[in-house]
């Protein structure tokens, strides 16, 4: 039996998300393209003038990458919001007064 061949082309999403407006979109690229071509792609950075990708925190899957990452068909390549918060130091506010997270 032959070995399949990769396909020449995968499709992949380019998610971001702000509170009150998501971007969700699929693009199609030529194998063996990276998570900057797949961003580029997609039309976000157009939508979002404020993003400036050599400074974004991105990721597949939830898992950090960098954009010279590769990516496989199906991926969900992520762009990352900063922290409002560091979530120690929110857990340590709450505890502090006797709550936890989740619960008012």
């Amino acid at each position: 039996m032959a070995d399949a061949e990769p396909p020449a082309w995968i499709t992949v999403e380019v998610a971001y998300a702000l509170p009150d407006r998501q971007f969700l979109q699929p693009v199609t690229l030529p194998a063996g393209a990276t998570v900057a071509a797949a961003i580029r792609a997609s039309g976000v950075l157009e939508q979002f003038p404020a993003l400036v990708l050599a400074n974004q925190p991105v990721g597949v899957f939830a898992q950090p990458r960098t954009l010279a990452d590769g990516v496989s068909d199906g991926d969900r390549v992520e762009l990352y919001r900063p922290l409002q918060a560091d979530p120690k130091e929110a857990r340590r506010r709450l505890a502090a007064q006797g709550k936890t997270m989740g619960r008012g």
